[in-house]
């Protein structure tokens, strides 16, 4: 069997190479930058005056919205996994149109009709990543384009908030500021998928460092579960444990801000989760460096594990009055984000081309999404009609700490399970 080139194992060479991730990284970061600004600043409003069944309407708005993400996380099991490549850009473009036509809608309908809206705007929204992802994964730069796609979502929801608040302070309605918060996003947006739309194929270099990526009929991915399920179900279980406390700091962070005594300025969300990102980005795509495979998806097991050190960490500091309330945003952010970005860029990657199966990371990740998401409309639901003194900043402690304990547990289930697989040989190129 021929020997691998230098070229598949090597990161970046000749300015031409430098360019084109540039050119990626630009696109991939800018289109999720932007799709944000048509999912997320909503949260920036507290809709105070209005109650719905008893509850508050911030918190129906919250839970219908992820109730729509969620559907489409779930039929995106099916859509991502069997997505032709020629069909990705165009079927973004129609999503996020959707998704901004919900939006207005949104501004149209009188309260609380129009919390429906919002899981309009969410169902198309919920397949976009995983279109992101399909241009990104099976590279040799994998981790590091990914890495930049995921820093996107970081950075874009605290930007996003900001955005949304400076509107709401300029007199804009609550109920029409997504809309327009929204239209501001829109046209960059564009912009960016068309310039992902240019990305090539991966290099048969690309191929035999990571394997090739296909897309997964209905047999093939119950084929690829039965095989993989006791490793599987762990790392999904932490991902569940991982996107609902993450899920809770997003989408109430103004409240947690309020709760922890702090008053904020617009400023303050876009400055937390630069930080965040940074730190995430740096970690997480520092994995392009490692060549080989296996060692590769064990150290992202060790990311996440930090990323729960870390977490627990801030809960004590907090506990003890050793840490500012900034400083605590932005180590829980830390703490969670390192292992929800790990799965994103590198765990099911490298576990592809560990394997050497023919798949997708958006199957896996959609798989993975789907009951993460289904546990947080769970979530909030139970939060809505049981009474929780402290609110909000209460059941993020509690539910962070659950997630330290579970977390812990699949890590290890999942790393003896992988530890024990023997390695498939690579296909080589010459």
């Amino acid at each position: 069997m021929p020997a691998v080139t230098t070229d598949a194992r090597s990161s970046i060479r000749g300015p031409s190479e430098w360019l084109w991730t540039i050119w990626v990284v630009l696109a991939a970061f800018g289109c999720y930058f932007c799709m944000y600004g048509l999912r997320k600043p909503f949260t920036a409003g507290r809709y105070s005056d209005s109650v719905v069944w008893g509850l508050g309407f911030k918190t129906v708005l919250v839970t219908s919205q992820v109730a729509g993400y969620m559907v489409s996380k779930f039929v995106g099991i099916k859509i991502i996994a069997e997505m032709p490549p020629s069909r990705r850009a165009v079927t973004i473009l129609w999503l996020v149109m959707f998704a901004e036509a919900a939006l207005i809608g949104f501004g149209l309908l009188p309260r609380p009709w129009n919390a429906a809206c919002l899981f309009l705007n969410g169902l198309p929204l919920g397949m976009v990543f995983g279109l992101f992802l399909g241009f990104l994964e099976g590279r040799r730069l994998t981790e590091l384009l990914t890495a930049g796609l995921c820093a996107s979502f970081i950075l874009a929801d605290g930007v996003t908030k900001t955005v949304g608040t400076w509107l709401l302070v300029r007199g804009v309605a609550e109920d029409w500021m997504p809309a327009l918060a929204g239209g501001v996003f829109l046209l960059p947006l564009l912009g960016f998928v068309a310039m992902l739309a240019q990305v090539s194929p991966p290099t048969p270099q690309d191929i035999a460092a990571r394997a090739v990526r296909s897309t997964m009929s209905r047999e093939a991915r119950w084929s690829f579960l039965q095989r993989y399920a006791v490793g599987l179900v762990p790392l999904v279980l932490m991902y569940l444990a991982v996107t609902v406390v993450r899920s809770i700091r997003a989408d109430f962070s103004p409240e947690i801000w309020s709760s922890l005594g702090t008053t904020t300025v617009p400023a303050t969300f876009t400055w937390s989760e630069m930080t965040i990102a940074l730190g995430v980005l740096a970690v997480n795509g520092g994995a392009v460096l490692i060549v080989d495979n296996r060692r590769a998806f064990f150290v992202s097991l060790s990311t996440c594990g930090l990323g729960l050190v870390l977490l627990s960490t801030a809960l004590v500091a907090r506990s003890g009055g050793l840490v500012s309330d900034f400083a605590f945003m932005v180590m829980i952010g830390l703490g969670l984000y390192l292992p929800y970005v790990a799965m994103h860029t590198t765990v099911f990657e490298r576990m592809l081309g560990m394997t050497r199966e023919r798949g997708n990371i958006g199957f896996l990740m959609y798989v993975a999404d789907s009951i993460g998401y289904l546990g947080y409309v769970v979530v909030m639901m139970l939060h809505n009609f049981l009474s929780m003194k402290g609110g909000v900043l209460i059941l993020l402690t509690i539910a962070s700490w659950s997630t330290i304990g579970v977390s812990t547990v699949c890590l290890v289930v999942s790393w003896r399970y992988f530890g024990q697989l023997v390695p498939e040989p690579v296909e080589e190129f010459a």
